[in-house]
């Protein structure tokens, strides 16, 4: 991970992924990429939590259902969910464990201070040190963090099993490939991965329902 950080440029990076022969043929059929940012910090990451190891689809339905246990006249805030019985939280589809993450990371939001003015100067290096003290919020779920809500332009989250098929669709590989095949071929791409994985999840179906 890089201790500097570079903010997302989409034309920029276009420029940049076009020049490989792979990434431009992707470029051709997805089309432009589409970020829609998040600007809550609480929500994104409690989103990421639901959505890790999970299909996208699936996520995505249990994410909606949990949303709709905040009632209408109320925000999805740190101290609204803290209100919420486990149970009722069960009943949208999330495991124990995911329940227990969510609360952990809404008692984090309610007892510090996590302000834009001083996310946005910080390193994605040290937001990963500062979040990953969070039990339940692991290197992926920082990755997403800083992709879809900070729009950091070089994130490349290798964990992340949509990125490995798309790696190996692209590749034409039997299997699945390592961080150092995927560190490797991703030079080229850089600064811009970010991007460049908009593309590789669009290679497999069902990868990302963000």
């Amino acid at each position: 991970m890089n201790n500097s950080y570079e903010i997302m440029d989409i034309e920029a990076g276009l420029d940049i992924l076009n020049r490989d022969e792979k990434m431009r043929v992707l470029i051709s059929k997805f089309g432009r990429p589409n970020f829609n940012l998040r600007q809550d910090y609480f929500q994104s990451l409690l989103r990421s939590i639901v959505f890790q190891q999970l299909s996208g689809k699936s996520a995505k339905a249990i994410y909606e259902r949990f949303v709709n246990l905040i009632p209408e006249t109320s925000n999805l805030s740190p101290k609204e969910v803290l209100k919420l019985d486990k149970d009722e939280m069960r009943n949208t589809g999330l495991s124990f464990q995911k329940i227990d993450y969510i609360r952990n990371l809404a008692n984090y939001f309610e007892d510090n201070s996590f302000q834009k003015k001083d996310v946005e100067r910080m390193t994605d290096e040290e937001i990963s040190n500062e979040l990953t003290q969070i039990k339940g919020i692991g290197q992926w779920t920082v990755d997403m963090f800083l992709m879809f809500t900070l729009n950091r332009a070089d994130i490349l989250p290798y964990t992340d099993l949509g990125i490995q098929k798309g790696f190996k669709i692209i590749l034409n590989m039997k299997n699945l490939p390592s961080k150092k095949k995927m560190e490797t071929c991703s030079k080229k791409w850089r600064p811009y991965r970010t991007i460049a994985c908009w593309y590789l999840w669009r290679t497999v179906d069902d990868a990302f329902a963000w």
